[in-house]
């Protein structure tokens, strides 16, 4: 991983400096790039809610060989991870590879590590075409995710991005306002409950899942699930539309306790390890969303980085699991935090 960080520093250098801890400090106000907007606040607060749990460690059992799998939106996952939708290589991670081979990395490399990977949307149309040719040619393996366009390019996308043969469909809602978009005249907006009824049924009817990317309160966790959502993700987009936003690690368990399991609970937000992977899920997420490092480690690898990265994650989730006493994903609940 130092060599594939090494590599992505300086293939993005201007947009991300790759620092030690990924922490939002550096590179605050920096969008486009790979910053949190404004002061950062909101990105940082991602970090820090998570780096301020705590774990008990538990070590008179038998949970000696813990295993990582679960299954998410009926897919059987090696472990509760998704790469999170990132795209716009040449304006947010300085354009030293081109934006195909970030997606083929990004969804070929989770897909031989037995986890899925997600593509972005945005301008130019590259952004997602990219993500939808490599989903086609990863046999579906992947979730592509539409931004919440106005008019008829949101349904236009909708349907492109179900002849990728993925079995389901992301919205991210909390793109709505994003400085890079509206500095290229391209109108995202926020959503009607009707419109997202509307969307959801649609993909519905073609037989695939529905992801709604975006909720941060529990009224529209329970809105979400009203729609019909299969699955919600508590983000606050990196920290890159909306300047202090409470943390994801600090809303997760509130949300959780509304409606996990009435739909699938996935979460992002300053992951940088499989130990921030357990947290999440202890706090109630059922997955876990990851976003830049997994950008990282395909800038400075390409396929190998992400199967790097990804065999990364699961050593260290596992490790943590063996310390907190989890045999399986399933016994990782509010026991293991401590407070």
């Amino acid at each position: 991983m130092k060599e594939i960080r090494d590599k992505a520093r300086g293939l993005m250098k201007g947009y991300c400096r790759v620092c030690k801890v990924c922490d939002g400090k550096a590179c605050a106000g920096e969008v486009p790039g790979m910053g949190g907007l404004g002061t950062g606040s909101s990105f940082m607060n991602n970090v820090t809610a998570l780096r301020q749990v705590r774990l008990n460690m538990r070590l008179i059992h038998d949970a000696v060989e813990p295993d990582t799998s679960t299954t998410l939106l009926g897919l059987d996952l090696d472990m509760p991870v998704m790469a999170a939708p990132i795209g716009g290589v040449s304006f947010n991670m300085g354009g030293e590879i081109e934006e195909n081979e970030y997606t083929d990395a990004i969804v070929g490399g989770c897909r031989s590590k037995g986890i899925i990977g997600c593509t972005g949307d945005g301008v130019p149309p590259l952004i997602h075409e990219s993500g939808n040719e490599s989903i086609r040619a990863n046999d579906g393996h992947g979730i592509p995710f539409v931004k919440p366009w106005d008019g008829g390019e949101l349904h236009e996308k909708l349907e492109k991005a179900h002849a990728t043969g993925c079995p389901a469909i992301g919205m991210d809602i909390d793109a709505a306002g994003l400085i890079t978009l509206r500095k290229m005249g391209r109108p995202v907006s926020p959503k009607t409950a009707d419109e997202i009824h509307t969307i959801v049924d649609a993909v519905h009817d073609w037989g695939l899942k529905f992801i709604l990317k975006g909720v941060m309160t529990p009224d529209e966790a329970l809105q979400a699930a009203d729609l019909g959502a299969d699955a919600i993700v508590i983000s606050n987009h990196g920290g890159r539309v909306l300047d202090h936003c409470p943390g994801t690690a600090e809303v997760l368990p509130d949300i959780a306790a509304q409606v996990k399991g009435r739909l699938t609970v996935l979460a992002d937000g300053g992951v940088r390890d499989g130990v921030d992977v357990l947290k999440l899920i202890a706090l109630g997420a059922d997955g876990v969303m990851i976003g830049r490092p997994f950008s990282v480690a395909a800038l400075g690898g390409l396929q190998e980085g992400v199967e790097t990265y990804a065999d990364t994650i699961k050593a260290q989730l596992m490790q943590a699991m063996v310390l907190t006493g989890c045999a399986t994903i399933a016994d990782a609940g509010p026991k293991i935090l401590y407070g």
